[in-house]
């Protein structure tokens, strides 16, 4: 793919509004992460095993505010940002990472919502094998359990605008884009063989086609790399990311690595050794990443490290 035409951002703003990690005594911040500051319960931030990103990104007087992912629970996706004071109503976009179930099934709630706010319908970036029917086949379980597929009948009823896209696509004016699908070429980044995807009328191991990021370009700084849950492998979704912008130098690496269970233990470090030949500035590995691979990564490169929880906002400043 062509080099894409991303125009460079002057500040970024990612909140996470949900994630598998919660702690109400990690309140120091620094300018980069910045905690929640909210008096203790009974207000208090829910965590659950989903992702949601709400990402605003400046460039000069010009502002927009995209989501990527609406977790699982929409009653814990409003609450979070009830508390944050997270204006879910400044929506412009929303950007699905891939079709599972830990990222979508807030979403037909929060497409209600939007519709009644905005009056209008929400585009949705999605790749179209998004809403393939998905099962796990986890051996130590012995037979496959089926998960819920997203519903475009649904999506639409909840005036979502369905944007399927194959490459990557640009959003909030070209400041954002999605990475479309990801090449793959890294050996040890081989997918999740316990994920199986129905296509043609056949049960196969996923080849998670629709699994993508996103990438934005701050200026005087590189790349901010989002990614979901990384199927396509989170260092094949930076190295595709710096192909298509057009630049080697990564600022931050947020989001799910997907390197939990002892099945993804053989990768941790490989994958560490490349993220420290990428040499991003900041690393902040979330969600599906798992205890052991947050940890490693926190020893192997802890100027770099952030630990991510539910409520953080990191901002992300360009040169002036």
């Amino acid at each position: 793919m062509s080099e894409l035409n991303i125009r460079e951002a002057d500040r970024l703003e990612i909140t996470v509004l949900m994630d598998n990690y919660t702690d109400i005594f990690l309140i120091e911040s620094t300018d980069v992460c910045r905690r929640p500051q909210l008096p203790f319960f009974p207000q208090i931030l829910f965590a659950e095993h989903g992702l949601s990103c709400l990402i605003k990104v400046c460039a000069g007087d010009e502002e927009h505010t995209v989501l990527m992912d609406a977790a699982v629970t929409p009653a814990c996706l409003f609450s979070n940002a009830e508390l944050l004071k997270a204006d879910l109503g400044s929506i412009e976009t929303i950007a699905l990472s891939h079709g599972h179930p830990d990222h979508f099934l807030g979403l037909a709630e929060l497409l209600k919502f939007l519709s009644k706010e905005q009056t209008k319908e929400i585009p949705l970036i999605l790749h179209p094998e998004a809403f393939l029917e998905r099962r796990f086949n986890i051996p130590a379980i012995g037979h496959p359990v089926t998960i819920p597929a997203l519903n475009e009948s649904t999506l639409k009823e909840a005036r979502a605008d369905l944007i399927k896209s194959e490459k990557a696509f640009p959003i909030a004016n070209g400041l954002i884009h999605t990475t479309g699908e990801i090449e793959r070429k890294i050996p040890f980044e081989k997918g999740f063989p316990w994920a199986e995807a129905k296509i043609n009328g056949n049960w196969i191991t996923d080849p998670f086609r629709d699994d993508q990021g996103l990438v934005i370009k701050l200026k005087g700084k590189g790349l901010v790399v989002i990614s979901g849950c990384a199927h396509a492998g989170i260092i094949n979704t930076v190295e595709y990311a710096k192909k298509i912008a057009g630049t080697d130098k990564v600022h931050a690496v947020l989001g799910g690595f997907h390197l939990t269970g002892r099945i993804f233990d053989p990768i941790i470090q490989p994958t560490i050794d490349e993220m420290k030949r990428i040499k991003p500035d900041y690393i902040v590995p979330m969600h599906c990443t798992g205890w052991k691979a947050i940890n490693r990564f926190a020893e192997a490169m802890p100027e770099q490290f952030l630990l991510n929880t539910v409520g953080t906002t990191y901002v992300f400043e360009g040169e002036p």
